[in-house]
């Protein structure tokens, strides 16, 4: 008992002094994602975990005895946010391998996730699915100051219909698993998004058509109704929470975009109609697409059930043409990778890939920033290098705008003003 309180006083103590202190940091270059401009020589001042100030040099007064962070020689961008990931999974566990561990493994796990997550430059996420309420608990330990790791926004466990791609498929009806967030029908749906804000849940995630990785389903099928998915939106909307569903298919896209969700996670098979109902109501699309190089490269060493690679190979290439037709169509996109399905701290991979497939560097990068603050709910304190905002930011060296992939190579990262990774 000693050893814990002692550790909790350290780490108040430590949280305190680093957010009282006043960071003025300065760069080559500071991208402003809101104009899409370099900003020449910015100067940011951070104060209490927040940035009070951000411009030009020129423009901007550094109080007396602020301790100063010099980049020169690097460009400065906003820390970046991943809307979809599972940081209490590890790609190369597969199968019916996740057998051989205790479910405090994955809890383990996800400190180690947590931390390559923000090594990578990632000061935010949303954690879209998980078991056990872990996400919520990394959560705690993360703002207690015990682990290193991004801010997380949890979903806690991922809703589901009974057989669906968010229930356990995997065994014979004489084994029995715990499944808290599978609910059907409108009474049983309102009670579990209740439950699941009771118990920490920021935004509710849920599975409105089946996916690669659940062995019986077909990775397109709509699994719930237009009434059962219309009760869910309205119940979490009314607790002040945004709303997310994994829906490949076609069908459940569109029945999910008429119930008013607000992010589509995959959107692999979406089609115009899809399109005109994300821009009418205002509704993103997070489109993991750099997936499918890993799955279909790795998937069978890391014992993934040959019915998900099937899938794989049936959906990868669809999404990736559905990502360029809605790029174009001028469909709101944010960053979202789904790792865990791939290795955690590599997220920003995908960058190139966006590129590749229609997006020019600012949009993909806006998409892990601005947008995804928007997305957030949470544009006041993410998303931008803006007075009022967190003092999350990251510095790569050169020009992302000319070479997105310089992401992948994060040379110093900062969190709340303090700095977690400096490796110039």
């Amino acid at each position: 008992m000693r050893i814990v309180l002692l550790a909790a006083t350290m780490a108040g103590l430590i949280g305190s002094t680093a957010s009282a202190e006043t960071v003025a940091i300065s760069a080559a270059r500071m991208l402003d994602v809101v104009t899409g401009k370099m900003v020449a020589s910015p100067m940011v001042i951070v104060t209490d975990g927040r940035i009070v100030a951000a411009g030009p040099t020129s423009s901007v007064s550094v109080p007396a005895g602020a301790r100063r962070l010099d980049l020169s020689s690097l460009t400065l961008l906003p820390g970046l946010i991943d809307m979809h990931v599972h940081l209490t999974s590890d790609p190369t566990i597969g199968g019916y391998r996740v057998l051989d561990y205790t479910p405090a493994f994955w809890t383990v796990i996800g400190v180690a996730n947590a931390k390559s997550t923000l090594q990578a430059g990632f000061t935010t996420v949303r954690n879209v699915g998980s078991s056990n309420y872990d996400d919520v608990g990394l959560k705690q330990a993360i703002e207690a100051g015990y682990v290193a790791g991004p801010r997380i926004v949890p979903a806690t466990y991922a809703m589901g219909a009974t057989g669906g791609h968010c229930d356990t498929t995997e065994y014979p009806p004489n084994i029995n698993v715990d499944t808290p967030a599978v609910a059907n029908g409108v009474e049983a749906i309102r009670a579990t998004v209740r439950k699941l804000r009771k118990y920490g849940a920021e935004v509710i995630k849920f599975c409105g058509t089946g996916g690669v990785f659940s062995k019986t389903d077909s990775v397109g099928g709509q699994q719930y109704t237009q009434e059962e998915m219309n009760v869910l939106v309205s119940e979490a909307h009314m607790l002040g929470m945004r709303v997310a569903v994994h829906a490949h298919g076609t069908a459940g896209i569109n029945t999910a975009l008429r119930a008013g969700t607000d992010t589509i996670e995959h959107a692999s098979l979406a089609d115009d109609e899809s399109f005109a109902l994300a821009k009418k109501n205002g509704s993103w699309f997070s489109m993991d697409i750099y997936d499918d190089d890993y799955i279909l490269a790795q998937g069978t060493k890391n014992g993934v059930f040959q019915e998900s690679l099937d899938k794989e190979k049936a959906i990868g290439r669809a999404q990736r043409e559905t990502f360029r037709r809605a790029v174009k169509s001028g469909v709101k996109m944010v960053f979202g990778t789904d790792a865990g399905v791939y290795p955690h701290g590599t997220n920003a991979l995908q960058f190139a890939t966006m590129v590749e497939w229609g997006m020019t560097p600012l949009q993909a990068i806006q998409a892990a920033t601005l947008n995804a603050g928007e997305a957030l709910g949470r544009s006041k304190d993410v998303g931008a290098i803006a007075a009022g905002r967190y003092g999350d930011m990251i510095a790569v060296a050169g020009d992302p705008l000319t070479d997105v992939k310089l992401l992948q190579h994060v040379a110093v990262v900062i969190k709340g003003g303090v700095v977690e990774k400096d490796a110039r």
